[in-house]
């Protein structure tokens, strides 16, 4: 069935301009401009006017806990929560039980989201200290990448051997595989541990988090994993950079032809550590949320190119999880669902162009891990994409969360835009609040 999706206000390559799109058999077959009209009969009209149409939103970096943490979140819900926010497809981490760390657990969350998942998806394979002659097992054109934790991390995932580290950075390149990195010292972080309890007890509050999980302990670990990369040639993914400092790193690897790249999240561009006093424990991430002034360079850097792209680290838990101070807290929030409206908070404030949220959120994901048609309203790619109403303002209330955890840390915000509806392959997964349950995404292809 051939759909027209008429008039919006189409958002792409760094463009905005009045059109209409042709789908069908799940593909984009048309891009019209203005008043053109489509070359042969639509058997559905979506009228769209005052709407904008962007791509669907390619998150690189969420948690949705299954297997074996399902109390939390699972596939089903999660991915529930990623189309109400625009989010098409989705990459997902190793730190699930059992983590991702074999391919006979690979396969299996493979398996779950085909049953499962509304959204598309692909999964990071986990290196440990040990299992790097596994890579070669990999299908390089279903798994995303490898997720390599550098610092503190759950279970056997902190890779801490310098020959184990080469011999990782170097596997990945043989096989033109990204890594990515979760870069924080954990030396530095166990130091300053130390010297905080001393001060402040067995739990200080949270407002220490980012003294003890410090911007010197990212940087360190980041500069390690820059050199490592520079040395060997390999792609380097640098996740959820939350300091000033660390951009120096990515200004100095910008010649290297963007082998070397890097992510914000939502959280780190719209919080800052005044934050704490208002949202305490539910702002508690690893890396921590920094100061104001760290805040401002990393909008500075997604303005300037530094940091290539917008991923949200989506990683929910129960509020239970979330008691306690800067130790005892569980670190990460859940955010999928929001991330788009607060990145178009951005746009309205004349911090970000909605170009530019475009391209960090839609384009570059799709460009740097190489995803087969998607990330772009193109003729003949996905129809994955977005429909945006700029004059409907939405806050966010318990009652909306689709994230089985039931929080937000946005909750009580209000935005200018709300999310009208979401398309994955040409179906309409997400109408209004409506689900269509009944729809699966599909696994991504990596041309690699």
């Amino acid at each position: 069935m051939r759909t027209l999706i008429s008039n919006p206000t189409i958002v792409n390559n760094g463009e905005q301009f009045r059109g209409s799109i042709v789908v069908n058999n799940g593909k984009i077959v048309e891009i019209l401009r203005g008043d053109e009209l489509p070359r042969s009969e639509c058997q559905e009209i979506i009228e769209a006017t005052g709407l904008y149409l962007i791509p669907g939103v390619i998150d690189d970096h969420v948690h949705f806990r299954e297997p074996g943490l399902t109390n939390k979140a699972t596939i089903a819900s999660e991915s529930r929560a990623a189309v109400a926010g625009g989010v098409t497809s989705y990459m997902e981490m190793p730190n699930t039980v059992p983590q991702t760390t074999t391919i006979k657990a690979l396969n299996e969350k493979f398996s779950i989201a085909a049953k499962e998942s509304l959204a598309n998806y692909s999964f990071y394979f986990g290196a440990t200290n040990s299992n790097c002659d596994t890579f070669s097992m990999l299908n390089r054109n279903k798994v995303c990448g490898i997720k390599l934790f550098m610092g503190s991390s759950t279970g056997n995932m902190l890779v801490d051997k310098k020959n184990e580290l080469e011999k990782i950075f170097s596997e990945a390149k043989r096989l033109e595989m990204p890594i990515a990195a979760h870069c924080e010292d954990s030396s530095i972080i166990a130091e300053n541990t130390k010297r905080i309890k001393a001060e402040a007890g067995e739990d200080p509050a949270v407002e220490y988090h980012p003294i003890i999980r410090s911007a010197e302990a990212c940087y360190q670990s980041s500069r390690s994993a820059v050199k490592l990369a520079q040395k060997f040639g390999t792609k380097l993914h640098l996740m959820h950079i939350s300091t000033a400092r660390e951009l120096e790193l990515i200004e100095e690897s910008a010649t290297d032809g963007k082998r070397i790249t890097a992510e914000a999240t939502p959280s780190h561009l719209i919080f800052c550590n005044k934050d704490y006093a208002r949202l305490g424990t539910k702002i508690k991430c690893n890396p921590a949320i920094k100061g104001e002034e760290d805040r401002e360079a990393l909008r500075r850097g997604i303005c300037n190119g530094k940091i290539d792209l917008i991923g949200t680290d989506h990683a929910p838990h129960l509020l239970s999880d979330k008691e306690g101070g800067a130790l005892k807290a569980t670190s990460g929030m859940p955010s999928i669902q929001f991330s788009l409206q607060a990145i178009l908070s951005l746009v309205d404030e004349g911090i970000f162009s909605i170009e530019t949220l475009v391209e960090k959120m839609c384009h570059a994901p799709a460009r740097i891990f190489g995803i087969d048609r998607r990330g772009y309203i193109n003729k003949g790619y996905h129809a994955d994409f977005v429909l945006l109403n700029p004059k409907k303002q939405y806050t966010v209330t318990k009652e909306k969360i689709a994230s089985k955890c039931g929080w937000s840390p946005f909750e009580g915000m209000k935005f200018n835009w709300s999310i009208e509806q979401t398309w994955v392959n040409g179906n309409k997964v997400f109408d209004n609040g409506r689900f269509n349950d009944e729809f699966r995404g599909k696994a991504l292809k990596f041309n690699r």
